[in-house]
């Protein structure tokens, strides 16, 4: 499954109405950290296909929903269930740390 760029306008409907776990990274073109990262999110999003929804949301475009859960560093990853965060990652972190948090919200 193909992670999914979600914006202000949708992000209600694709995140926190999702009925299943939703991984959301927080990124900017210009981050080097957030393109190290990328791969492992894209990764995590075809190997939890259909069990955890995998979202992008682009800063530079989305400042207000950055602003709105409180991003002042990126890459942030924030796990969201049922409607609200249940963990939340800052900066570049290994795939297994990932995983786990990923399989513990399944």
């Amino acid at each position: 499954m193909a992670e999914i760029n979600v914006t202000g306008a949708d992000f209600a409907a694709k995140v926190l109405q999702s009925d299943i776990p939703v991984l959301v990274d927080f990124w900017a073109t210009w981050c080097g950290p957030c393109r190290m990262i990328a791969p492992i999110v894209s990764a995590l999003a075809d190997e939890y296909g259909g069990k955890l929804k995998v979202c992008k949301v682009n800063v530079d475009e989305e400042g207000e929903l950055a602003m709105q859960f409180g991003i002042t560093g990126i890459p942030t990853l924030l796990f969201f269930k049922d409607g609200g965060i249940a963990n939340k990652v800052i900066g570049f972190t290994q795939k297994d740390e990932l995983e786990a948090i990923a399989d513990s919200l399944i």
